[in-house]
């Protein structure tokens, strides 16, 4: 395997679980169960109002507080379109709200309209049905019998274990169950369940509007140079962070989350100086938490640093070579993540070696990272023949939500579904392409294939992506290889092959790699799957102590990245260079795929496993691989 099979940063802005906000923790409210719910009245764009007693001949109304801001509340409505499409013929009505205020009804419409919402959604601006029902988080769902009595409240499913942390599947279809009971004429078995989203806000506390740390003058500089890459409009942070009000709506999380240090999003615990970390500074984190604790004082806008300029075109000038995928690949609504692959014919006459790449997602809303492979071979061809020639079936990582995804490429789990012949770069967002060492570039064989290897990232709308990949080759007469190695883990001596046993907690594979020759080490990259605990490596020279290069001790499969060194690394010949990774293969990991766990054993598959990490560097040595041995130098072995 090569290095660049897995060259990629993964940035997407996701928030994770908060303690303080555990759903364990909570009780389902009871408020107005059982109880008649009032005449409430809305209008809609055009001003005509319309009352809830209206829908007097329907035999259940479900109403859903939604928030088009709220990632969460986004992601259901698809499944909600198509609740209310297929229980519309039975009599049941659905009615959506909104509570945000600064919205006009024509920019709800709009919302609705954008996320194929098929029912009505009313601004609920003054929170009149909010109060009525004791509404506290977006989505929320009521359910209401033909009497306009209150059957249920709660959750639509279990999709969400906390707030963005979801599940590996979902078990219980909570207003789905409902509705069905509500129409036999059931009692409802479980009239109550805890939403979890955004919450909805109430009325507004007394904000300063000047205090010791303001949004203008201290804040905004923060977002501005660490989160709004991700956190603005048309980007895959999950909500923007771009005014006043978006930063105050989030304040909690902004101080929960950087505190606690899950934001931004950056995994090394240990190690030495990597390019594009992503840390804030201490007294960073202790001015964002100043703000929240001060009442989140917005200040006087004349402090205000100038808007952030975000890079537009071509970094680089203009490349040598664009790749297109040939045409738009269409992206459904819900469901997992997905992993596509397109294949991108190069037709280059000759061999080239590539000193830089620039990768342009053409909708970055939904592009998590972005892989590059080089297939000579013709296989990634022929699997995207076998694809297009496919009867159209449901994927198997993907049912029912992914029906809407449709285009060029081809879908595998966890791969690209060949052994790919090398690799090149890759892309996360506010990635920067960089150049390679003079003299050195990733090698690119003539006539051959680039393989991208698209992650998306569903945002509970249809879109529609179209990436293009930019090869600047190097102007250097004479070339040598970036050169990659890979040291893999295992928990005996057959490399990499193992077997992590079923409700093993803390699971250790370990690997070595012996420098047979000196060579400079530029970048590092760990790799798991899901049921991944922790990595580290550590390199030991043969004349000084070990040292950390990398440790990560939370691992997540979404947010794995290649580490390049700040200041490269001279590896000296006899060097050791080591992997520990720990993994959890017991029910109490909820990113276990397998419930109950099963043995795992080493495949690429969701449900199998990986140990390795992948090293990238340059040598004087012949060849695309660094020089190093699976093998200790004599020396060393004899004084073992």
């Amino acid at each position: 395997m090569n290095l660049s099979r897995t060259l990629f940063v993964c940035v997407s802005a996701l928030l994770l679980v908060d303690p303080a906000l555990s759903q364990d923790a909570k009780r389902a409210s009871q408020a107005v169960l059982g109880e008649k719910v009032a005449n409430l009245t809305f209008r809609d764009e055009q001003g005509k109002s319309h009352a809830l007693h209206d829908l007097k001949n329907k035999k259940a109304i479900v109403i859903v507080f939604l928030s088009f801001e709220c990632p969460v509340s986004n992601s259901y409505a698809q499944p909600l379109a198509d609740m209310a499409n297929e229980y519309g013929k039975y009599g049941v009505t659905f009615l959506g709200l909104t509570t945000n205020a600064e919205e006009t009804a024509a920019q709800v419409a709009k919302h609705a309209k954008d996320f194929n919402v098929p029912f009505p959604v009313f601004q609920d601006a003054e929170l009149a049905a909010a109060e009525a029902l004791k509404a506290e988080v977006t989505p929320e769902c009521f359910v209401l019998d033909g009497g306009f009595t209150l059957r249920y409240r709660g959750r639509i499913d279990d999709s969400y274990s906390d707030r963005l942390k979801k599940h590996p599947k979902v078990t219980k279809h909570n207003l789905r169950q409902v509705i069905g009971e509500v129409l036999s004429g059931r009692p409802v078995a479980e009239p109550a369940t805890i939403a979890i989203g955004c919450s909805i806000p109430r009325a507004e506390s007394a904000v300063a509007k000047t205090g010791a740390v303001t949004y203008y003058k201290d804040v905004l500089p923060i977002l501005q140079n660490h989160c709004q890459t991700c956190h603005r409009p048309g980007e895959v942070g999950p909500f923007s962070l771009m005014t006043y009000r978006h930063a105050k709506n989030w304040a909690g999380d902004i101080k929960t989350y950087t505190q606690k240090r899950i934001m931004p999003p950056w995994k090394p615990a240990e190690g030495v100086a990597f390019h594009n970390e992503r840390r804030l500074e201490q007294k960073e984190i202790d001015t964002l938490a100043a703000w929240v604790d001060g009442g989140t004082p917005e200040g006087d806008p004349k402090h205000a640093p100038p808007p952030r300029k975000f890079p537009e075109g071509w970094q680089l000038g203009k490349p040598d070579v664009v790749l297109t995928v040939d045409e738009e690949f269409t992206l459904g609504p819900t469901g997992s993540d997905l992993f596509r692959c397109f294949v991108l014919p190069t037709n280059l006459p000759e061999d080239h070696y590539v000193a830089a790449v620039e990768l342009r997602p053409g909708n970055p809303r939904i592009v998590h990272h972005v892989l590059t492979f080089i297939d000579t071979t013709g296989q990634a061809r022929k699997l995207e023949k076998a694809q297009k020639e496919k009867t159209p079936t449901l994927a198997d990582d993907h049912p029912l939500e992914s029906t809407f995804d449709r285009g060029p490429g081809y879908t595998v789990a966890m791969g690209v579904g060949f052994v790919p012949q090398g690799g090149l770069s890759g892309w996360v967002p506010g990635q920067m392409p960089r150049l390679l060492p003079e003299g050195y570039g990733f090698y690119l064989p003539k006539k051959a294939d680039v393989v991208l290897q698209m992650h998306y990232h569903r945002n509970g709308r249809v879109e529609k992506d179209r990436t293009q990949i930019g090869l600047y080759f190097s102007k250097t007469k004479k070339n040598k290889p970036f050169q990659g190695h890979v040291i893999a883990g295992s928990s005996g001596l057959l490399r990499p092959f193992f077997m992590i046993p079923a409700g093993a907690e803390r699971h250790h594979l370990g690997g070595d790699l012996w420098a047979s020759g000196d060579f400079t080490l530029h970048a590092v990259t760990p790799h798991m799957h899901m049921i991944g605990k922790e990595i580290a490596v550590t390199m030991t020279p043969p004349d000084g102590p070990p040292q950390t290069l990398i440790a990560i001790k939370e691992w997540d499969y979404n947010w794995q990245e290649t580490y390049m060194l700040k200041h490269p690394i001279a590896v000296k010949k006899g060097t050791r260079l080591h992997v520990d990774a720990y993994y959890d293969n017991s029910s109490k990991n909820p990113n276990n795929p397998s419930n109950p766990p099963r043995l795992v054993t080493f495949g690429e598959q969701t449900f199998n496993e990986m140990c390795f990490v992948f090293l990238g560097g340059t040598s004087n040595n012949v060849g695309r691989r660094l020089p190093l041995s699976l093998t200790a130098p004599k020396k060393e072995a004899a004084q073992e």
